[in-house]
């Protein structure tokens, strides 16, 4: 029996890995990124297929997003140097209490370091500005695509019409399941952000570390959307803060508070994302060190994606 796939299958998933390569050469990670994540909240708010309205309910949610976010980052940047200023001396003395070295010894040397490190990752001032406008042209480009993609019915035409539109069809299939893969994860992976928020919120609130709440709240549930690594930023900061700013022992209880409501997400895990895209450890890490070298933090979103992608897609044909 001959299992070979079509050359018209082959070719449908060489336009898809083309695409996907092409995305990472010409970095446009965020683009595509934002078309699947605007596409994804359009059609969770699409209403008895009332698309128009589904536009209009999308635009006021994206507005208060950015509201949202322009706060956030407001916040950040009033509170962060103030919890730096307050954390470093008291961790440069436990430090040198303990014979820790460290690469700082006061915030004198830390005022000095992080300039140079700001300049070393994004270069002159006016390097930083032409990334940003560069990044938030992606981000509004990839908002009116994916709003064109969902008003716009796609044809149904039969696939054996004619050999355009039946390669039309053929790679509308692979495209349609890679979004599929990309709903299915991100899908998962936003109710477990939102479980780890909602626990992390309730700690802080019950405990000493409340008055920082505003900025570590919103802060975990934005790294959550990070796969694996969203979580190790998170609970650094939460960690750092306590220890910096309360006290060890607060710090200590942060730990194990932590380590308690992740292993309660295996749990959730297993029963949210299913056996179908779970892969193993070592196989996500790679997909995310080798998404963050190709397409940086939209690369590290996109790669359990692509890796439950392959999985799907390979599943549904026997081997040759």
């Amino acid at each position: 029996m001959n299992s070979a796939l079509p050359q018209s299958v082959v070719r449908s998933y060489a336009v898809v890995a083309g695409a996907l390569v092409l995305a990472a050469w010409l970095h446009l990670g965020t683009l595509l990124l934002t078309v699947l994540f605007s596409f994804f909240t359009l059609r969770k708010l699409c209403f008895r297929d009332r698309r128009w309205l589904s536009v209009g309910a999308f635009v006021i949610f994206l507005f208060g997003a950015f509201f949202g976010f322009g706060l956030f980052t407001h916040q950040a940047v009033v509170e962060l140097p103030r919890i730096v200023a307050k954390a470093v001396p008291t961790v440069v003395q436990y430090a040198g209490n303990n014979g820790i070295n460290l690469p700082i010894t006061d915030l004198d040397d830390l005022k000095e370091a992080a300039p140079a490190m700001v300049r070393q990752s994004l270069g002159t001032l006016g390097n930083f500005a032409k990334i940003a406008t560069k990044e938030f042209v992606m981000l509004v480009a990839g908002v009116v695509i994916a709003i064109g993609i969902f008003v716009n019915r796609f044809p149904q035409v039969p696939s054996q019409a004619n050999l355009y539109a039946h390669y039309e069809s053929m790679i509308f299939s692979r495209f349609s399941a890679f979004y599929e893969s990309f709903e299915r994860v991100m899908g998962a992976q936003l109710i477990i952000s939102l479980v780890n928020t909602v626990a992390t919120s309730i700690y802080l609130l019950s405990s000493s570390m409340r008055v920082y709440a505003g900025l570590l709240i919103p802060l975990t549930f934005i790294c959550g959307m990070l796969p694996i690594v969203g979580n190790l930023i998170s609970n650094t900061l939460i960690i750092g803060i306590a220890f910096g700013l309360v006290s060890p022992s607060a710090a200590l209880g942060a730990l194990i508070f932590l380590v308690v409501i992740h292993k309660m997400e295996y749990f959730l895990n297993s029963k949210v994302i299913g056996s179908r895209i779970r892969h193993p450890m070592w196989l996500t890490l790679i997909g995310l060190i080798l998404g963050e070298y190709l397409m940086g933090i939209p690369g590290v979103i996109l790669a359990p994606v692509i890796l439950s992608f392959l999985k799907l897609e390979g599943s549904r044909y026997p081997a040759c």
